[in-house]
């Protein structure tokens, strides 16, 4: 564990790591994975999003095999919840025990441009424990993500995500600090498969149907010319993980910058689409990924 997270930490941040770490790891997902797949009976609400989204992504599937897809979101929820508590306590030397790690080459390679280096993902598999072992793996990262309502679990969650290392950025006027960091060689994380609203992003197609998508991903490496690779925490049969990390993308250039913002955030989405297909109960399906509608702008069909 490292000694100086970036992020002071509460009393009541101290207070729920103690209570929730003085419970093994086991138990605590049996815990939480069941309290999960209560609130897929008791919310009616998350749980028909869920439905709906499923069986608009692939309607070939029975409802039988939506609804279990369903459950094991929820479960998949649960086992992150449950393993958060573990991050505290990673360290280099035994970070491994969790995760194995698969194409972290491209990654140094990438790096060796001495451009920074742009890491997308999504709110799939253990998305928390990616960052920190990458933190840990390869160097720390600025992780942009949007603040929380509650500030308990704010500190909690920003406390935790620094303890690695990783400086936790909010994402409202973050782009000049992510263009600093860039040009000191660092790594940006961002998760980029969220609904926003039509201002603050472009339309592109997701599972068939049109999705409001962050563009600020295409905009960094489009203006930085920083390397952009994919990287994903799949969870395993026997409960570990493997951090995959993709080739290096190679962004399209057409002249048009908003036709090029466009085509790239098509492409990051296809990889998360089809990282998603493979394991359709890691990803967060309970999202209104859909919420936000299409306006007189330009799309992708």
């Amino acid at each position: 564990m490292m000694n100086h997270p970036t992020i002071k930490k509460t009393k009541a941040t101290a207070i729920i790591l103690a209570c929730f770490r003085t419970l093994p790891l086991p138990f605590r997902r049996w815990l939480f994975t069941g309290m999960f797949n209560l609130f897929y009976y008791l919310s009616a609400k998350h749980r028909l999003i869920a439905l709906h989204n499923l069986a608009c992504a692939f309607p070939e599937k029975p409802m039988s095999e939506l609804k279990q897809i369903a459950r094991g979101v929820y479960c998949s929820l649960g086992l992150v919840a449950a393993e958060f508590f573990e991050i505290p306590s990673l360290t280099k030397e035994n970070i491994r025990q969790y995760i194995k790690v698969e194409g972290l080459d491209y990654c140094t390679e990438a790096l060796k441009k001495n451009k920074g280096m742009l890491i997308f993902g999504a709110h799939f598999g253990n998305w928390e424990l990616c960052a920190a072992a990458t933190a840990l793996l390869l160097k720390p990262m600025m992780v942009i993500y949007r603040r929380l309502d509650s500030a308990v679990l704010e500190n909690l969650v920003a406390w935790s995500r620094s303890v690695t290392g990783n400086i936790p950025l909010e994402k409202d006027f973050a782009m000049r600090p992510m263009l600093r960091h860039l040009k000191e060689n660092g790594i940006i994380a961002l998760l980029i498969d969220q609904n926003v609203a039509w201002q603050e992003g472009v339309f592109v197609n997701y599972f068939g149907r049109l999705a409001c998508t962050t563009n600020g991903l295409a905009i960094l490496a489009l203006h930085t010319g920083a390397p952009v690779i994919p990287a994903a925490a799949v969870r395993q049969k026997d409960g570990t993980y493997k951090l995959i990390f993709g080739k290096e993308i190679e962004l399209i250039r057409m002249g048009d910058r908003i036709e090029e913002e466009l085509g790239n955030t098509q492409l990051f989405m296809k990889v998360i689409e089809d990282r998603v297909r493979q394991y359709p109960d890691q990803w967060l399906w309970i999202h209104q990924r859909w919420k936000t509608k299409t306006c007189q702008v330009k799309t992708i069909k």
